[in-house]
């Protein structure tokens, strides 16, 4: 029965997509079909089929041996500081010195194999399938496979394209820069959940691969396609620029990755005290209105309760859901997945709900986020700043709805089992 619901949330999602659509009347219908239809493939692959099912448990097994040997670096630096719980003289979990310091080692790595052509090869093959099944733009489709594996860096595989994209391409590189999350930031979520959670890794990758297809079905559902891309039906070469030297590469990521963690970090402690601060104003309303426990989190908990449900989660489950799902919007997945990680620890949803909560947190779709991409993008091409201005709000929607429709196929094809998939 969750199945079936979750198979309907699916649909949902879409026409709520369809319901804030800028122009409902045109509707791309080969782009839905396509879309739902690789969804659905990636997601039977991935959960059903046990060839499908080794491949993930491959890419878990290995995506855990990465994180052990980025953390010999971290004890190096940090000592007893960098042992996790479990180990003997751990401090227990220390966020700034466990889990992101990974950044800068999967920094490091994604630099290696975009210098060797490793990670253009595999982003080209994407990009193809988007193009040729979905009917979309070449240079929109290049980004959006870019997403699956990095963050903000994806604009710059079409940086030449970007002076002349269409407003509904550049509301899709929005929806799928804030739908998705970098291969090197997952390694906070893996290392946040890998003890409580089995197989996460596995699991965070299917839903990267899962939300570019739903990205381009929901971007184009809330701001369809009314122009002529340049590149319609093209097949663009990803723009990069390479270092001299692998030597070069892994110093250059590297600094990248103490860049990203400095936001990560500098992003936490302002939006948990700004959050904090609002959570007391809002108290002392609450206590004049005889509400007590009034704040954000109380808030975004109410709006996204009917959503969690039609994800296909449990009323008894939904309530607890709805609060880590809803204050990603807020204070960053990188909370929420804490939060997912106390509530596993406590008992207080099952594992069927804990995967379809992992899938749909797994996106930059927060007001932070949407502040870096646009910003980011406007800096590349400033005189495309209204344009992005205009459509930033729309596409941090999208990204939310693309999330929770990755949530919602991930709930469909969920077959039980006890272990990873």
């Amino acid at each position: 029965m969750l199945n079936l619901i979750s198979f309907l949330g699916v649909f949902i999602i879409m026409f709520l997509a369809w319901l804030i659509s800028s122009d409902r009347k045109t509707i791309n219908l080969r782009l839905i079909f396509w879309g739902v239809g690789l969804q659905f493939f990636i997601a039977g692959f991935v959960f059903l089929f046990p060839a499908g099912t080794r491949f993930f448990m491959w890419l878990n097994t290995g995506v855990i041996k990465l994180l052990e040997a980025a953390s010999k670096g971290t004890e190096f630096v940090f000592g007893r500081l960098a042992l996790p719980p479990g180990n003997e003289n751990s401090l227990g979990f220390i966020l700034a010195f466990q889990a992101l310091p990974a950044i800068i080692f999967f920094s490091a790595l994604m630099g290696i194999l975009y210098f060797l052509g490793i990670m253009q090869w595999i982003i080209k093959a994407f990009a193809r399938v988007f193009t040729k099944l979905m009917g979309v733009s070449g240079a929109e489709s290049l980004c959006t496979a870019s997403n699956i594996f990095v963050g903000i860096e994806s604009v710059l595989t079409i940086k030449p394209f970007l002076r002349n994209m269409t407003t509904s391409e550049l509301h899709t590189i929005l929806t799928a820069g804030m739908a998705t999350v970098a291969s090197n930031v997952l390694a906070i979520y893996v290392f946040t959940l890998k003890d409580l959670f089995p197989g996460i890794a596995g699991h965070l990758i299917s839903a990267s691969l899962l939300s570019a297809p739903a990205a381009l079905v929901i971007s184009k559902l809330v701001y369809p396609e009314k122009e002529k891309p340049e590149t319609l039906g093209m097949h663009v070469e990803p723009h990069y620029e390479r270092e001299s030297s692998i030597f070069e590469t892994i110093i250059t990521s590297s600094m990248e990755g103490v860049k990203l963690i400095v936001g990560i970090v500098a992003l936490l402690i302002s939006v948990l005290g700004l959050v904090a601060l609002v959570d007391m104003l809002l108290g002392w309303i609450g206590g004049l209105l005889h509400l007590p426990n009034l704040s954000l989190k109380t808030i975004l908990k109410f709006l996204y309760y009917p959503l969690t449900l039609i994800l296909g989660v449990p009323p008894g489950e939904a309530g607890v859901v709805a609060g880590i799902i809803g204050e990603r919007m807020i204070v960053t997945e990188v909370v929420g997945y804490q939060d997912l990680a106390t509530a596993l620890s406590d008992g207080l949803i099952s594992m069927r709900t804990a995967v379809i909560t992992a899938y749909a947190l797994c996106g930059f779709a927060h007001f932070a986020s949407m502040a870096i991409f646009v910003g980011g993008i406007s800096a590349l091409v400033p005189e495309r700043r209204k344009d992005l201005a205009r459509v930033g709000f729309r596409a941090l929607i999208s990204a939310i709805l693309t999330t929770l429709m990755t949530g919602a196929v991930a709930g469909l094809f969920y077959a039980g089992r006890p272990h990873m998939f």
